[in-house]
Parts: C-alpha cells; sequence; structure tokens
C-alpha cells in the first residue's frame, strides 16, 4: 500500500467504493487523515462498513464541514454530460476534487529514496486502443530483462495498493481518460500515447474534450520522455507541442505502417518489421512477424511504443526482442486460445466496436469471423472495407441479422449462439485460416461482459482442439 501524504488529521471525503474507492480510503487512513466515504449503492456502504469504516452522507450539507479535498472514483462524471450532484455540491463549496491518480503521484516518492542506488521510474500509457496490451507488454519486458517492476493502474492493482518503491523498480501504469482529466498530479517519468479514436464521447464533451483529457498526461508536470503515437492528427500535433525541434529526442515518434526517419528518435512498424531510427540513421530491426502473442499492425504499434519506452529506461534491443518472442498476449486480445489442423482460433472478445473489430481483420489473412452482439450506433458499415480477408462470417446475439444487412455479397451464416458459431466455424475452416471472435458489438446481450464472452469461446475451442 502507499500511505497518501498531505492529509494528516484532515477529513478527505471518497465518492465510490468500489475497487479504487476502498482502497483509495485504506491508503488515506494509512497516511493518518480521516476517510469520509458514502456510495448511492447499500451493498457497496454495507462492505466499506464491514471493513470499519465510517460513512458520512455527502448529500447532506453539513457534510461538508471542515471537508479538505473529495476524491473521486473514474466512473463517476464530474463534468459532462452533467456533474455528479455530490461532485457538484463539492465545487460549490470550494472543496478540491481529485482521485486515486493524483493521490497517488503525490505520495509515491518518499524520503527513503535518497538511500537508492537507482531512482524508482513510472511509466504511464494512456489512448484510446492497445493501452492494455502496451502497457502489459513493457512490464513483461522489464520483468524478462530482470528489472524490478510493478503494473497498476486500469490494469492489475489499483495505483494505491501498489507495494513501496524498491531500488530501481519500475511502476507500469495503464491510465484512461476518466483518470488523467481529473487527477491534480500527473508527473511520469515516462509517459506514452498510443493513438485516438471517437470514444467515451458524451462523458468528455466530444472529441475535442476526450482529447484534451488524455493530453493532461503530458501537460501537467512534463515526463522527461514522451513515446507519441502520430498517425493520428491528434498524435502528430502532441508531438509537435512537445518538441523544442526536429532533432528533440525527448520525443519519440512511433508509427505502424509509416516510414520516420527524421533526425529525431523515432520507432516504426512495416510490413512486419520494426525499425529504430535515431539522427536520421537506422540503429536497430525486429522481425515481428513470427511473434505470436503480437498479431497485426494495431499490435506492431503497441509493440513500437513498448519498444521506445523500454529502450528510454536503458534496455538493449536484443533484451526487448527476446522478450518479445516470450509475450502470450492478454486474455481477450488477441489472444491465440488454440490451433487444430493448421487452423488458429483467436479470441478478441475486446473487439467491442467498429475501430478495433477493424484492426482484427486486418491482423490475419483468411478468417472465419464470429461477429455480433448487442450492436452499437451505426452498425458494421463502416467495417466493408476490411471484410476483403474473410471467408464467412457466422452472427451470433442480437444484431445477428441486422449484421447480415451490412455484409453485402461476403459469405455469412446466422448461428445466434456462440456454441453453434463455433461449431461450424470449426468444420468449415480450412488449414491457414484463422477462427477470430471480434464481435465488433457489446456482449451485454448474452454475456454480464466481454470477458465472460470470450471465456465462453475460448472454452468451446479448447474443447475442440485437446
Amino acid at each position: 500500500m502507499i500511505p497518501v501524504v498531505g492529509y494528516s488529521g484532515a477529513r478527505v471525503a471518497v465518492l465510490g467504493l468500489g475497487r479504487s474507492g476502498l482502497a483509495t480510503a485504506r491508503a488515506l487512513a494509512a497516511g493518518d487523515a480521516v476517510p469520509c466515504l458514502w456510495d448511492d449503492s447499500p451493498e457497496a456502504r454495507a462492505k466499506a462498513e464491514a471493513e470499519g469504516f465510517t460513512l458520512t452522507d455527502l448529500t447532506r450539507t453539513d457534510a461538508w464541514n471542515g471537508v479538505a479535498a473529495l476524491i473521486v472514483s473514474p466512473g463517476i462524471p464530474h463534468l459532462y454530460p452533467e456533474p455528479n450532484r455530490i461532485i457538484l455540491r463539492a465545487l460549490e463549496a470550494g472543496v478540491p476534487v481529485d482521485n486515486d491518480i493524483g493521490l497517488f503521484f503525490r505520495s509515491w516518492a518518499t524520503p527513503d529514496w535518497d538511500e537508492m542506488d537507482r531512482t524508482p521510474k513510472i511509466v504511464a500509457i494512456t489512448g484510446s486502443n492497445g493501452k492494455s496490451t502496451t502497457t502489459a507488454l513493457i512490464h513483461h519486458i522489464l520483468k524478462e530483462a530482470g528489472r524490478p517492476t510493478q503494473m497498476a493502474g486500469n490494469i492489475g492493482r489499483g495505483v494505491l495498493d501498489i507495494d513501496p518503491a524498491s531500488d530501481g523498480e519500475v511502476v507500469v501504469l495503464e491510465l484512461s481518460s476518466y483518470q488523467t482529466e481529473l487527477a491534480r498530479a500527473l508527473t511520469p517519468d515516462i509517459a506514452v500515447f498510443t493513438n485516438l479514436s471517437p470514444d467515451h464521447l458524451d462523458r468528455h464533451g466530444g472529441k475535442g474534450g476526450y482529447f484534451a483529457a488524455k493530453r493532461r498526461l503530458f501537460a501537467e508536470g512534463g515526463p522527461d520522455r514522451a513515446v507519441i503515437g502520430i498517425d493520428e492528427v491528434e498524435g502528430l500535433y502532441l508531438a509537435n507541442q512537445l518538441s523544442q525541434g526536429p532533432a528533440d529526442d525527448r520525443v519519440i515518434r512511433i508509427s505502424s505502417g509509416q516510414k520516420l526517419d527524421g533526425e529525431g528518435w523515432s520507432v516504426f512498424a512495416r510490413k512486419g518489421f520494426l525499425a529504430e531510427w535515431r539522427k536520421g540513421r537506422q540503429v536497430a530491426a525486429i522481425d515481428l512477424r513470427e511473434v505470436k502473442g503480437l498479431p497485426g499492425a494495431h499490435n506492431h504499434q503497441n509493440a513500437c511504443a513498448a519498444y521506445a519506452a523500454t529502450r528510454s529506461l536503458g534496455l538493449a534491443p536484443k533484451e526487448i526482442e527476446k522478450a518479445l518472442h516470450s509475450f502470450a498476449g492478454l486474455p481477450h486480445r488477441s489472444q491465440l486460445v488454440g490451433e487444430r489442423d493448421g487452423v488458429r482460433f483467436v479470441n478478441d472478445s475486446k473487439a467491442t466496436n467498429v475501430d478495433s473489430a477493424a484492426k482484427a481483420l486486418q491482423a490475419f489473412p483468411k478468417i472465419r469471423w464470429i461477429a455480433g452482439g448487442l450492436g452499437k450506433d451505426g452498425g458494421i458499415a463502416a467495417l466493408k472495407p476490411f471484410l476483403g480477408s474473410v471467408v464467412k462470417a457466422y452472427l451470433i446475439g442480437h444484431s445477428a441479422r441486422d449484421f447480415a444487412l451490412e455484409l453485402g455479397g461476403t459469405p455469412h451464416e446466422i448461428c445466434e449462439t456462440m456454441e453453434r458459431a463455433v461449431a461450424r466455424a470449426a468444420e468449415e475452416a480450412e488449414s491457414g485460416e484463422t477462427v477470430l471472435l471480434a464481435p465488433a458489438a457489446a456482449s451485454f446481450d448474452q454475456y454480464p461482459n466481454f470477458e465472460k464472452r470470450g471465456e465462453d469461446f475460448t472454452a468451446r475451442v479448447r474443447a475442440l482442439t485437446v
């Protein structure tokens, strides 16, 4: 646990008592603050009381007397589409609003760091797609290289739940826009921006607000080094804003598809090969085509980001290359879950929207595509340019028939259930093809979340392949 500093003896309100909220309460108490907890859910309040915490009804006006700060869980809106009523009360009372990320950055460094040989570092990753894979990949590379490391944030443990820093340790944080937009302290040593595509627009008041939330990771404290994906104009703009000139190697530009060979520091992937350029010349290259845990151009961008971050930490290209080959991938994200008679089965249940499904469809040459679920606005019409690799689609869930109408001449079959879709795809697949679950839809019509959907796919595949 990381005890929170700066609030000894002070009342600090905590709104939202899920995983991060309770961890925040414990860390505040460890730092001698007086946490005042509230959640609209009676079940969440009961769980907090069972741990011995005091509840304070923050809807009451008198509850704010002497409160030094309000710490908010990431899922609670504080501005758009409209502020939560309790947060609005804090704003009106002039009580500073923060989150656990802000508390972490304020509390991470301690006086005993003066006795360490190597100062601990923080690598923080944000972006629309690839955050989790990039975070896990950086963590994996560091572990394989023998560096002490912890992973936290939007993946792994809560930031205040991790252990105090050890000598030379690197903490790798995945940070969502919900976390970066509100944190009052953001001071990573290395900050990574993967890419930007429209998401959470209601929460951020549009795409500009969404980008502004991501951009705060680079603007608030100013990282020592920034790794920026420049395949979208927002990333290109951000890299330009952070750089003092073409040769400024504090900014590492990354790309999946473009050759970047200017005066500065860049890492890019083209045709399955990663290349590192510095001062106008290539200094290293890695063949990514046989890295099974990172299939497709979108994962090659993740590899570029992880490579750039770990090179910034002093790792050698050969160390990184070796670790890439032992990376198994994350569950439900282009995860190879089985092979039979030359047919691969890949679980990308996390592909819940058109953008992520498009990336999955570009990762393999011949695809038996399992898609469907609870479709989103716009359906799958935008996927038409990416259907050339689809041998046949097997459609499931609530939107199966709607999706069928948008497939044009692509062969398809309405299967409705995962059981039938996996069985039919496996029955018809030929050697060299990939049975790919990339639903392009939410899971809530048939499953409580995308993880359960992916687990169902995986279980059915393994029943066929064992």
